[in-house]
């Protein structure tokens, strides 16, 4: 989590800072950027724990089959559990827990997320194991959503995507280091001991956000009836769904580029873990650069960043033919997709008024649907006979979808961006 650190460097002069929470808190300057680079470390730590258990399961699926006495498409079934507890979990809980103060909503996320994971490693057979990936699941959206307006709040003016994108980082680092590492366990000692390694980041992330994030006493005081509010907003349905097409492009590709690289661009298998960590690197830079975009260009940045999406997804079709051009070109897709996300957050926060914690969570709710009907597509035109590189131009074309919705949700608007009112925290 170095990287981190070295982002929060970023958030040293603002008009906001975090004081500690202890009774011995500091009180110059210094002591107390200190501890707003700790908080960011500490939220981006649950982040890095959630992408690693979200995405190692797919690298198990064989090891879960053979464990359970079941076949793969059946232990499939187990992300699609996981991304159901996302998408139910992510408006029910930021709607129930309105008037829960900030930073015990975020330890208590946490908390279920590790109880979740650790029901994983126990869980007795299939029935189980769906179960405690759904409950695994559940406050996933909600705590990328009340992370992400924990850290602008901490943020200096006009640099609040980049605050996001810092409790991003953890996710994106998860694909370059958290998920080798517990499939490397998984396949070494069992699929059990993968999920006991994130249930070991989320015990540790529960200590780091109870010791280090700051009481958020600037949020305003809501209710279950104000956060659905979101919902009646045009702009919110808007950006979510520039998410959900848009950002299924990448996952149309992602999905199936294990057999893409062998099969079409004549990758040796055994180097395909490499290229995931390539791609894993692509989406860390692609989630610093959005939220340097988004901070200076909003709503210019997120068209740009779908025109980019666009044009190195239809340049795939043909760049999978080569095992060099195919590794270049996926990492400028890993970039371009993962670009997204920073500043699509950063707007839901600005259109979403009293209901930001709603629209914030909803965002990874959008991004989880994404994630499957991305996937879903992908396999529709392979079954069809169309070959591993159709989910390419299947991802294209919803990229050009997300840039008309966005296109669309502007005519006439001119993507002004609202002003959020400054978010105080103390100790």
């Amino acid at each position: 989590m170095l990287l981190a650190e070295d982002m929060a460097e970023t958030l040293e002069h603002g008009s906001v800072t975090a004081e500690q929470t202890a009774s011995d808190g500091p009180t110059d300057g210094a002591a107390r950027t200190g501890w707003a680079k700790r908080a960011m470390v500490a939220l981006a730590l649950g982040g890095f724990g959630i992408g690693t258990t979200e995405f190692v399961a797919m690298g198990l699926l064989p090891d879960i089959a053979t464990g359970l006495d079941i076949s793969e498409p059946t232990a499939g079934h187990v992300i699609s559990a996981y991304a159901l507890g996302v998408v139910v979990g992510a408006p029910v809980i930021a709607a129930l827990t309105a008037r829960v103060p900030r930073k015990i909503l975020l330890v208590a996320l946490m908390v279920a997320f590790t109880i979740g994971n650790a029901a994983t490693v126990f869980a007795p057979g299939y029935g189980a194991l769906m179960a405690s990936r759904f409950i695994a699941g559940l406050p996933h959206g909600a705590y990328f959503g009340v992370a992400g307006l924990a850290a602008a709040s901490l943020a200096p003016v006009g640099k609040r995507a980049k605050a996001v994108a810092l409790v991003m980082l953890g996710l994106s680092v998860a694909n370059v280091i958290g998920v080798p590492v517990a499939a490397w366990a998984g396949q070494q000692f069992g699929w059990r001991s993968a999920f006991g390694i994130v249930t070991v980041i989320g015990a540790v992330t529960v200590a780091a956000l109870w010791r280090f994030v700051p009481e958020l006493h600037g949020f305003k005081a809501t209710n279950p009836a104000t956060e659905l509010g979101a919902l009646r907003r045009n702009q919110v349905w808007f950006t979510l769904a520039v998410g959900t097409v848009g950002f299924g492009g990448m996952f149309a590709v992602y999905t199936y580029v294990s057999t893409t690289l062998t099969d079409v661009a004549g990758l040796p298998s055994s180097l395909v873990p490499m290229v995931l960590m390539i791609y894993g690197t692509g989406m860390v830079v692609g989630n610093l650069f959005g939220g340097w975009l988004a901070d200076r260009a909003l709503v210019p940045g997120l068209f740009a960043v779908l025109v980019a999406l666009i044009v190195v997804l239809a340049l795939f079709i043909v760049a999978a033919h080569n095992p060099i051009t195919a590794v270049v070109v996926l990492f400028a897709i890993a970039v371009a997709g993962t670009a997204l996300v920073p500043g699509l957050q950063t707007r839901l926060m600005d259109v979403a008024a009293d209901a930001q914690t709603l629209a914030a969570s909803l965002n990874h709710a959008a991004l989880n649907i994404a994630n499957a009907g991305g996937a879903w597509l992908g396999g529709l035109v392979i079954a069809a006979g169309l070959g591993y590189t159709a989910p390419a131009a299947v991802g294209a074309l919803l990229a050009v979808a997300g840039l008309v919705v966005l296109a669309f949700a502007l005519r006439g608007r001119g993507g002004v961006r609202a002003t959020a009112e400054p978010v105080t925290v103390a100790g």
